[in-house]
């Protein structure tokens, strides 16, 4: 470590234009494990936790876990865990150093060191944001008990790989020296995500209970369906991928090298059911709204944030737009979105106090702000984790209603061309997706748009032994059809909109 990088010993000299942590670093000691430690979690739960310990809680700090790449552990470990948080608006640039991660770990090197801290009594909560796919569902919805890490975990539970192998026997170890159990709080994408990873573990713990010659996790499945709490949780806030740019810029604002800051926008939300048997935060200090249920909040974000920005992503990619701003900026795609929000609109409850016209006019403003750069091709990846629970869901509720239906249907139909566009009018590789073999194979063949569709959605189970199914698949393949032939153009103008391209004809332009 050098003077020119940020640390601990360098922070105290950062210019005062730059918001430094305003406690002491040293009495910290952590009481969270933070399981997929991404820029994500940087600026979201760390910036909230950073104000906790700023205000005197000091038993809160983060032990941060990379599940997979060495990457966030190597460039942050020599600056002391610091990093700069940019909140970046359309009214300028604010920096912030982040203090609240004390540590990083990365699981595959040493699971032990990993098991150890999640074993450790002062561990009183386990935050994730893994991303959708790393809860390994089946088509179904349920675990997928085929996948090669699911199969070595049961088979090793010493030595994990997966968020359930290591949840699972840092429990059972907790269970059998007595210590109380913690508690368990997804921040990812999920619908129920609370629920639906009590759910997972319980299936992976039931397994595992029955797996021959287990060893010390004997009834572990029955421990944390009765005893471990999962409160569910909304999360909202955007964050672009940091680019050399970035890195440069920060770096030359802070008079010192900053390895990987975060970029992200003024706004920041969380919803989190009070449900911490062992102690929390005092969050609802800080922002956080603590609730009973987070349900409707839950799906508000994803129906009207996350499903809207699928749309944007995939069409603005079809339109050639690399970011969310200029895609929105693109007066069709824009019209486009206001319909969609007013179908997902009509799926969310009117008794839960949600205000979603106020909502989306936000959402406008933060899909229009020019200084995030969040690129659509981010957005773009992992569409089969992703969709069901931001359009189809909607969409089923839309058809069961008997309410019109015509927007939710063509992001499906546009996530299916973008996906065929790779390597032809996109880029190879240009986002991707955990089912990209098989849906690479299929989408090769040029089957019809009605018997693409049926593979497609026979291939992610979007809409499995639902009675609806047919329908979605006839009213997504009429949008695939207008995309082959025209792309977004003519599917835009089979719901009424008038693409840029034609406007500007029009005007002579």
């Amino acid at each position: 470590m050098t003077d020119r990088r940020l640390s601990n010993r360098t922070a105290p000299a950062l210019p005062a234009k730059v918001a430094a942590p305003r406690y002491d670093r040293g009495a910290v000691t952590p009481g969270i494990v933070h399981l997929g430690v991404g820029a994500f979690h940087r600026a979201h739960q760390a910036a909230y936790i950073d104000e906790c310990l700023a205000a005197g809680e000091t038993g809160w700090g983060i032990t941060g876990v990379s599940l997979r790449s060495a990457d966030t552990r190597d460039a942050l470990a020599p600056q002391d865990g610091l990093y700069t948080l940019a909140v970046r608006g359309s009214g300028g640039e604010k920096l912030h150093v982040i203090g609240s991660i004390g540590s990083l770990l990365v699981a595959p090197e040493d699971p032990a060191v990993v098991l150890t801290v999640l074993t450790d009594p002062r561990t009183r909560i386990v935050t994730l944001t893994i991303t959708e796919k790393a809860y390994l569902r089946a088509a179904g919805g349920g675990l997928d008990a085929t996948h090669p890490d699911i199969v070595h975990d049961l088979a090793n539970p010493r030595k994990p790989k997966t968020a359930h192998g290591f949840l699972t026997e840092a429990l059972a170890r907790r269970l059998a020296a007595g210590t109380p159990p913690f508690t368990v709080l997804c921040c990812d994408n999920l619908p129920a995500n609370g629920a639906t990873l009590h759910r997972l573990l319980i299936e992976f713990a039931e397994l595992r209970d029955a797996s021959p010659g287990s060893v010390g996790g004997a009834g572990i499945a029955g421990h944390i369906t009765g005893h471990v709490a999962f409160p569910s949780s909304m999360v909202d806030r955007i964050v672009p991928a940091t680019t050399d740019a970035d890195r440069s810029r920060i770096s030359g604002e802070l008079g010192i090298e900053d390895a990987w800051p975060v970029m992200t926008e003024p706004f920041s939300q969380w919803v989190i059911e009070d449900n911490f048997p062992a102690g929390r935060p005092a969050w609802e200090k800080f922002g956080v709204t603590m609730v009973g249920d987070v349900a409707p909040f839950e799906d508000m974000k994803l129906r009207l944030l996350n499903g809207a920005h699928s749309g944007i992503a995939y069409l603005g990619l079809l339109s050639g737009h690399a970011t969310v701003d200029r895609a929105f900026a693109d007066p069709a795609i824009r019209q486009f979105v206001d319909a969609l929000w007013e179908e997902a609109k009509s799926t969310l409850p009117d008794d839960a106090g949600l205000d979603t016209s106020a909502y989306t006019t936000e959402l406008a403003e933060r899909f229009s702000n020019t200084a995030l750069a969040h690129r659509t091709a981010q957005i773009a990846n992992d569409g089969s984790q992703k969709l069901p629970q931001r359009i189809i869901a909607s969409a089923i509720e839309c058809l069961e209603a008997g309410a019109e239906l015509v927007h939710l249907t063509l992001v499906v139909a546009a996530w299916i061309a973008a996906c065929a566009a790779r390597g032809k009018s996109l880029p190879e590789g240009h986002f991707t997706d955990p089912l990209d073999a098989s849906l690479t194979a299929l989408l090769n063949q040029q089957l019809p748009a009605n018997e693409t569709v049926t593979a497609v959605f026979d291939l992610t189970g979007f809409a499995r032994d639902h009675a609806e199914r047919q329908t979605l698949i006839e009213l997504v393949a009429v949008h695939l059809v207008h995309l082959r032939r025209d792309g977004p153009t003519l599917a835009f103008a089979a719901l009424g909109i008038r693409s840029w391209h034609e406007s500007a004809g029009d005007r002579g332009l």
